[in-house]
This record gives structure tokens, sequence and C-alpha cells, in this order.
């Protein structure tokens, strides 16, 4: 039977569906399982599983297979990307070979050939296919090629690196290639950072992933100024500056998806250190709703910062997602009715609606600078992205006071220190208590890979932890195995665990009187239950993250 007719014959589509499609193939030329997902009749894995049926084959689920690394690279990346296959396993001399058209026997036939074995096919779904090769073939060969590439291009003699500067216009330039292979690997496995470092006597790459560091490739030591002067001049720096720490941001196209890129250069012993985070501007802002907040916490902070005053404070390590935090509360609250005005050192996001203002300490337009004349524009709501002096949390808090809404953060460990903190600094105390609204403490923490998550029974100290942290129901604890989607670490992705200290009309008082005893006292007795180690507890116990990581936003803390 045709492919269609078994479609028909099993009610996945009607014959109506069928001869549109039809229709369609005779007008285009295209393959009839391609045509139904187009039409929207079918997704990918209903025409593999019926064209599976069809041709008498196995049907494979991508998403549940673990790749073995070996057998992978048995086929080379392009030609499994031209053929669209990939190998599955191999037994004695037949190799199994996922394909998304099993129909294709020039593609059989070179594969045989390349391969040199029997080739069995197994028919998978082309979406899932494409989502494999991304994640089977990472780009750790061809960045360490184009770097060996371009270390043979400087050879053995010293180079002028600003003639070179000069000839690396073209876009086949090895230098210029190794970059865009490197920012292409670094989004496509989710990294939020790339680490160009200098050692004694190699280049070490390493990306940023859910947090850990991970090697990525090595290179001759050569290579490093190259780069380095590749990136200075792709953001504006100064490339003759050598000795001194240099910041900068440009835009990168990745894949047709539009990256901002922040980079940070530091002078080291052996060389210029380059660190770039990463930023898509298409992956949008956060929802207060997916912060992953407690429900009853998230409708605390979307009722406050809907307030028509008051200072709002998000305080956590760097990098813990203070600026995603706020942001997402400025997702809520931009409106033609609102006029918001962010000052950031730098600008993290570029929003819509916004009036976003970038602070330079070179030429003195600092926070206190800014949010002086910030006043003068009549905002309804303010983000300061940091408060770093005294001078600074006296605008933000008078402002506070004089009728607007203020968002900033703080570097302090937990919420209840932000008060006392602010104290420290000099604040006034009826400033303090007269402005502060609330205060929310953050961290970010791993989460288990849903494909290779498995039970796991608390040991010893993880029952302890658990008896001083957690008093709800008994957990359904889980681990992570490791397995290609998460690259053997057992976790895939972060989320956030929270908590939130509202000024209470106690608080209040004791900050009033500046009875910092009596304050963190109260403070403590607020936080009963609801601090973001109890968080972390109990995403544990709902098996999203382990115990392990738990325990380590606990110690910590400690």
């Amino acid at each position: 039977m045709r492919l269609g007719d078994v479609l028909v014959a099993q009610k996945l589509i009607t014959i109506e569906q069928l001869r549109t499609a039809l229709e369609a193939q005779t007008r285009r030329g295209r393959r009839l399982g391609r045509l139904l997902v187009e039409l929207g009749y079918l997704d990918d894995e209903q025409v593999a599983q019926a064209l599976a049926r069809q041709l008498q084959l196995r049907y494979v689920d991508l998403a549940q297979h673990n790749f073995n690394p070996e057998i992978v690279q048995k086929l080379p990346e392009s030609v499994a990307r031209r053929f669209r296959a990939v190998p599955l396993e191999v037994r004695g001399n037949t190799m199994l070979i996922a394909m998304a058209d099993p129909t294709d026997l020039f593609a059989y036939d070179e594969l045989t050939r390349i391969l040199k074995r029997d080739v069995q096919v197994a028919v998978v779904a082309e979406g899932q296919l494409l989502k494999a090769l991304d994640q089977v073939y990472r780009r750790t060969e061809e960045i360490s090629g184009l770097a060996k590439e371009l270390q043979q291009d400087l050879g053995d003699n010293a180079v002028d690196f600003g003639a070179l500067s000069a000839s690396l216009g073209a876009d086949d330039a090895p230098v210029v290639r190794l970059l865009q292979t490197l920012f292409e690997d670094a989004t496509q496995v989710g990294a939020s950072d790339i680490h160009i470092e200098p050692q004694e006597d190699v280049l070490r790459i390493r990306l940023r992933i859910d947090g850990e560091l991970h090697p990525q490739t090595e290179a001759d030591l050569r290579v490093a100024p190259a780069l380095a002067l590749r990136l200075k001049l792709m953001a504006g720096l100064d490339i003759s500056e050598k000795r001194l720490p240099q910041d900068g941001r440009f835009n990168v196209l990745v894949r047709e998806s539009a990256v901002d890129v922040r980079i940070s250069t530091m002078p080291t012993q052996d060389g210029e250190s380059v660190v770039m985070r990463l930023l898509n501007r298409e992956s949008g802002l956060l929802d207060l709703e997916k912060l992953g907040m407690p429900q009853s916490m998230t409708e605390r902070f979307r009722t406050i910062v809907n307030r028509v005053s008051g200072m709002v404070l998000v305080t956590g390590p760097t990098g813990s997602g203070k600026t995603t935090t706020l942001y997402a509360a400025l997702n809520e609250l931009n409106s033609p009715s609102r006029k918001i005005i962010t000052v950031e050192d730098p600008v993290e996001y570029r929003v819509a609606g916004l009036n976003q203002v970038q602070v330079n300490e070179k030429i003195d337009l600092t926070f206190a600078t800014v949010l002086r004349s910030v006043l003068r524009q009549d905002p309804d709501v303010i983000l300061v992205g940091e408060v770093r002096d005294t001078e600074t949390a006296q605008i933000g808090l008078r402002a506070a006071i004089t009728g607007h809404m203020v968002l900033s953060t703080l570097h302090v460990r937990e919420a209840a220190s932000v008060p006392v903190r602010l104290l420290d600094m000099g604040v006034p105390r009826f400033m303090v208590a007269t402005a502060l609204q609330a205060v929310i403490a953050q961290r970010l923490i791993r989460l288990i890979c849903e494909r290779c998550a498995q039970a796991h029974v608390a040991s010893a100290q993880e029952s302890r932890f658990l008896e001083l942290e957690w008093a709800g129901k008994p957990g359904d604890f889980k681990r992570g195995a490791g397995c290609r989607h998460c690259n053997n670490s057992g976790y895939r992705g972060r989320a956030g665990v929270y908590e939130m200290l509202e000024m209470t009309p106690r608080l209040v008082e004791a900050v009033a009187k500046e009875d910092v005893t009596a304050f963190m006292r109260a403070a403590e007795e607020e936080m009963v239950g609801r601090s973001f180690v109890q968080h972390a507890a109990a995403l544990a116990a709902s098996g999203r993250t382990t115990l392990a990581e738990a325990m380590r936003i606990s110690q910590a803390e400690e």
C-alpha cells in the first residue's frame, strides 16, 4: 500500500485531506509526508510511524534514545546532515541508521559505501532527527580544527596583528570562522558565557552551561592574541591597550537569531583573558508566573510592585537571576499608561516601551547622576541596576517616598540583611522604614535531567538536612544518571529558589527604632518555613532537583 492509503486506512487522515495533499504534491513536487505536516493534518511522529508500518521497518523515538558518541562519530557530520541520517547501533558488521526518508535509495547506497558495512534502516521523525543532529554533533572538532588552521596561518614568526586585523574582512578568514563556530556551539548547548583563557602553554576555551564551566577545546597559545584582537575590533575597544581591563558589547547573528554579547578583557600573566556573556534577544522576557516562585509569593510580589510608590530590592550573588526577576516585574508593569525608566550598567535587555539609560562612569554618568535627572523626567517606575553607594541608595529611597515605584538590586546574602545593610551604608532610618516595601533573595539551582532521572535514596547526611529544612510529606527523591542530553552531568536547566521579606508593621517599627536585634529576631520569625533553602528542599522533595543541590544552597549560606 502507498503511504497515503496507509494513513487513510488507519484513519489518521480523511480521503479529502489525502486528495488535497496529492494535488499540492503535483504542483510543488514535495514528499507527501512533508506536505501532510505542512498542511497541519499530521505531525512528524505520525508520518514516521506510518512510513515505518508501510515499509515494515523499525520506528525509533529519538527523544528516548541515548546516543553512543563513538558510534555517532563513525559517520561524518557533513554526511549525516546531507542525508538526514544518524547512526544508532552497531551489531557485528551491520549498523542501524536512523533516517527521516528511508525511501532515498541514493542516500542508502552512499551510506553503505562510506561506512563500508551493511546498513539497516530505522525510521525517525524529521524534527527529532534535526534536533538530534545538533545535539550529537557538537562543534568541538571543528573549533579545534579551525584553531589549528589559524595557528598554521600565523606561522612560527612574530606577527603584526595590526596588519592581520586589516586582512580579516573576508568571511573565510580562519579567526572569523573560528569565532562564528564557537558562538554557534555555545548557543546550541545553551551556554551563558564563553571563557577564552590563555594559560602557560595552551589556550583554553570553556563554556558555562547551567552555572557550571565545561571545557570546550584547547588550542595553541599563539591563537589567543588573534582572537582577542578580533573580539576587541567587534566590540569597538582599544586594540592597542593590553595592560588594562576593558568592557564592551556587540551583536552577532547566530543561526538567524540575534545574540547580544557583553565582553570583558583582563590582562593576565600569559595574555588577555576574554569572557563573553551571551544574551539571546529572541528568548524573550519571563512572566512573573514563569519565574518559579511559589504561587503565594508571586501574588504578593505582583501586588507590591503594582503599588504607586515604594522600593523593592532583589538580592543574591552575581549570576543568580536578579535582573531577570526585575524585568519580569517590568514586563508586568509595562503599559502605555506608565512611564518606566531604567538606569543600568550595562543594559541587559532591550525592551520596547521602556526608556533605558546606560551608565558610563568614564564621563561621570553614574547611577546617582542619572537618578537626579531621571526624577525630572516624570517617571512612574524606576529601575536602578544596582545600589552601589550611599548616594544612590538615598536618591532611590527618596524617589520611592515621593511617589515613584523603585526597583533595584543590592548585594547581601539573604533578605533579612537588606534593611540592616542600608542602615550600615548611612541611609537615614526613616527612609528605610517609610520607603522599603519588600526584599526578595534568590539563588539559581540546577534541575535534574528528565531524560536520565532515576530514583534516589537519601544518604545519612541528606536525611539530616531534611530533618532540619523539610517538614513536608516524604519526598520522591531523584538524581540524574547522566546522558547525552545533559552532557553526562545529570542536570539540565536551572530554576530560581526564592524568599521574600515583606515589611510588616512590626518590622517597620524595629527599623524606625534602629533596633537591629529586634529586627533580625522579627525577620527570622517572618521567614520560618519560607526561606529559599526550604524552597530548594521542596524542589528536591518533588523530584525536580537533587538533595545535593539543595544542600549546596544551604551550605553556601552557612
